[in-house]
C-alpha cells in the first residue's frame, strides 16, 4: 500500500496512534524512528507491548528509516512513520526528500514551548525549522485524530 501517514507525536506508540489512527487506517506497521529507541533493546520491548496482533512495530534510526523506505512505501500492507520531535523528522526529510507531508500530533509542553494548538506546543526555534521545511515545499500540518482536520502550520503559527 504506503506510507499512510508521517506523524511527529513525543508519545511515540500509544493508544491514540493504535487505536485513533491505526483502525481508521487499517495500519498494517508502525515504523517508528527514532535513535535512542532503535539502540534501546527494553523500550523497542515496551513500544511494542502497545502494539496490538496483526500490527507490527518496526524500529529504525534516521539512517536505517531512509535506506529501508522506498520498501516500507512497497509493502502491500498500509503504514504509519512515527517520529518523536521535529528534529528527528528534519534530519528523515533531508535524507528523504521525497517526504513532502508531516503531520504533527501531540507535541506536548516543556520548557521554551508555546501552546499553538491545543496538542501541539513549540519552541520559536521549532517553530522556524518547520517553516523552513515549508519553505522547501514540505506541506506542514496538525491532525490529532484521523476525523480532525488538518491544519495548515500558517493557521496555528503565522
Amino acid at each position: 500500500m504506503s506510507i499512510a501517514v508521517v506523524r511527529v507525536d513525543d508519545r511515540l506508540i500509544h493508544g491514540q496512534v493504535v487505536v485513533g489512527w491505526g483502525q481508521p487506517l487499517g495500519l498494517g506497521f508502525i515504523a517508528l524512528v527514532d535513535d535512542k529507541v532503535r539502540g534501546s533493546g527494553w523500550e523497542q520491548d515496551l513500544y511494542r507491548m502497545g502494539v496490538p496482533p496483526g500490527m507490527e512495530a518496526i524500529f529504525a534510526s534516521v539512517d536505517e528509516a531512509a535506506r529501508r523506505y522506498d520498501d516500507w512505501v512497497k509493502d502491500p500492507r498500509v503504514g504509519l512513520l512515527l517520529v518523536a520531535d521535529v528534529d528527528t523528522i528534519t534530519a528523515l526529510i533531508a535524507k528523504i526528500p521525497r517526504l513532502r507531508r508531516v503531520t504533527l500530533g501531540g507535541i506536548h509542553h516543556k520548557p521554551g514551548r508555546a501552546e499553538r494548538l491545543r496538542y501541539v506546543y513549540l519552541t520559536d526555534e521549532e517553530l522556524g525549522t518547520l517553516r523552513a521545511l515549508v519553505r522547501q515545499g514540505v506541506e506542514v500540518v496538525a491532525q490529532d485524530v484521523p476525523t480532525a482536520r488538518a491544519v495548515p502550520l500558517g493557521e496555528f503559527a503565522p
